[in-house]
């Protein structure tokens, strides 16, 4: 096939016969079924990789984000300070714990919410902050961390892209009381779908074990017990079990985790060399006391050109791409909302283009080169 013909994907998962393996080892042991063996022992993984004292694995980063609201104590009439720039499962969370999701602009540089915007927004019904690390870059988790204290917040961590990336040497998923990963798809690490609830607190971890159980103990908890033992169900709770299945996979991925991370840091770098010198682009920033983890590659688009001009250029020459994320105080499901100027300017500037750990050198050389031309050709019409 000519080279210029195939379609170079926005993403894609990297697998092969170690998670065949593994999930042929789980369907021979009989127990399919989620919260078994091989789910606690990605989450005895997981936790050692993030820093935490404690993992509890869940069908997806929504389930984590809901479970980690609950136990934290949200309740309706509650407002949460939310990061604007982000997928909106993390406001929906807010609405599904019977709260309210405040929304705090993000700075220039990371997207990330903006400390200053947060600490307008504090009042007598602010419980807590959920800060989303956007992209895979996690924001300034001191400046947060001062404010929550300050205030008597708690402090969450939507760590949805960013497994493996650091914060003053500090890993994704330990800089707040929670945090939520995603391990669908297109996350650096990924099992198709699924999530973790991570923390220190065995309280906390716990609470969220029994919740994701519909209220109960997971039933390997009673393995090995002597007579009949009948859980009770105190509180109702969900089915948020991560399967074996993925777990399975989940921990072959974990062991892949430092080559996947070199190869997207390596895609980024040679992005960045491409477009530094590109007028009316501006790459993404990694600031110098944070490692990112490069889930997406999000270009700053100069509006003279026009976003969506540039995205049609690059999807009809074969280079998948999308927008950014969403300024999620736009969306209507919020209701009326303040303006946020840099989540807006982001979410009608900004295009995700090919980032995974698959990418060939003469791929990426391709998907540098139809940007220059996508840019050339919009300027061109501007003219």
């Amino acid at each position: 096939m000519d080279e210029r013909s195939e379609t170079i994907a926005l993403g894609q998962p990297t697998v092969g016969d170690e998670e065949l393996a593994a999930v042929a080892e789980v369907l021979r042991s009989g127990w399919l079924a989620g919260a078994g063996p091989a789910c606690a022992e990605f989450e005895r993984r997981f936790a050692t990789a993030v820093g935490t004292g404690h993992a509890l694995a869940t069908a997806n980063c929504g389930s984590a984000l809901q479970l980690g609201l609950t136990v934290l104590g949200v309740r309706p009439g509650d407002e949460v300070i939310v990061g604007d720039y982000t997928f909106p499962a993390t406001g929906h969370a807010v609405l599904h714990a019977g709260a309210t999701p405040v929304f705090a602009d993000v700075s220039p540089d990371t997207w990330c919410a903006d400390p200053a915007a947060i600490e307008t927004l504090v009042g007598p019904r602010t419980v807590g902050i959920l800060a989303v690390d956007v992209a895979g870059q996690p924001g300034d988790f001191d400046a947060y961390r001062a404010i929550a204290d300050r205030h008597g917040l708690w402090l969450f961590e939507d760590a949805a892209c960013s497994a493996g990336a650091t914060y003053r040497a500090r890993p994704a998923g330990s800089l707040a009381d929670l945090a939520a990963f995603s391990f669908h798809g297109r996350k650096g690490i990924t099992a198709g779908e699924g999530g973790a609830l991570v923390g220190d607190r065995a309280d906390l971890i716990e609470h969220a074990r029994r919740l994701h159980s519909y209220g109960i103990e997971p039933a390997i908890s009673r393995e090995g017990a002597e007579g009949l033992p009948i859980p009770v169900f105190s509180e109702a709770g969900h089915n948020f079990r991560m399967s074996e299945v993925q777990a399975a996979i989940m921990t072959v991925q974990l062991d892949r985790l430092p080559a996947l991370l070199a190869a997207r840091r390596a895609v980024a770098k040679r992005y960045h060399e491409a477009f530094a010198d590109l007028d009316g682009v501006e790459p993404p920033a990694e600031l110098p006391d944070r490692e990112h983890a490069w889930q997406s590659y999000l270009l700053t688009i100069d509006p003279a050109l026009g976003r969506d001009a540039v995205a049609l250029y690059l999807r009809e020459r074969g280079v998948q791409c999308t927008f950014g994320t969403y300024a999620s105080h736009l969306q209507p499901v919020y209701g009326p909302q303040p303006s946020l100027p840099v989540s807006a300017r982001a979410f009608a500037s900004q295009v995700a283009i090919p980032l995974h750990a698959n990418l060939t050198e003469q791929q990426v050389d391709r998907v540098i080169a139809t940007v220059r031309d996508a840019v050339a050709a919009s300027g061109r019409t501007q003219e």
